[in-house]
């Protein structure tokens, strides 16, 4: 289902049919959306379930000045980032860095079944700030359009283009370090 057809029944009265349009079309790509940021297959599917509660309460409000698509990542984002600031200040109490808890996820979490340069990989992107490590994982692995990214995180193509760029030489950077 496209997300125009999506939109057209929500709008013909028709909420929940056009929710779990929703829920069909974008399950797979938020997941690992929200994954590449927790590293844990546990986190990603509850943070999943709860960002599908938002989208749901939010549904009324969508006024149709963005994309859906576009919309429905800026939540996502959003829960998602919120929920790794919880877990900064948990790593603070707790005295480790939140990028180290979310690398020890990548060692552990066995559902993790790629080599040692992904695994390293995704460590390095852990490691970004946190508005590079957005920008990064948008750009790279779900291959938006800096537009689209705008929107998502409302700031400037440039300064996104600038972030990718920093993001893009550190990871680099880290690898190049493991050859």
């Amino acid at each position: 289902m496209t997300d125009k057809e999506i939109i057209r029944l929500y709008s013909d009265g028709h909420e929940e049919e056009a929710f779990n349009g929703i829920v069909d079309a974008y399950t797979e790509r938020l997941y690992w959306h929200v994954r590449r940021f927790l590293c844990c297959h546990e986190d990603a599917n509850d943070l999943v379930q709860d960002i599908f509660i938002k989208i749901w309460a939010a549904l009324p409000t969508f006024r149709g000045e963005s994309q859906l698509f576009t919309w429905i990542y800026r939540i996502a984002t959003n829960e998602v980032l919120n929920h790794l600031r919880k877990q900064k200040f948990k790593a603070l109490i707790s005295l480790d860095s939140a990028s180290e808890v979310l690398c020890r996820k990548i060692d552990d979490d066995p559902h993790f079944n790629g080599d040692r340069l992904q695994r390293e990989l995704q460590k390095a992107i852990q490691r970004l700030p946190e508005k590079q490590r957005v920008v990064f994982s948008l750009r790279y692995f779900d291959e938006m359009k800096y537009e689209d990214i705008s929107e998502i995180t409302d700031t400037s193509v440039g300064a996104l283009k600038a972030s990718y760029h920093h993001a893009y030489n550190k990871i680099k950077n880290d690898l190049l370090k493991l050859l």
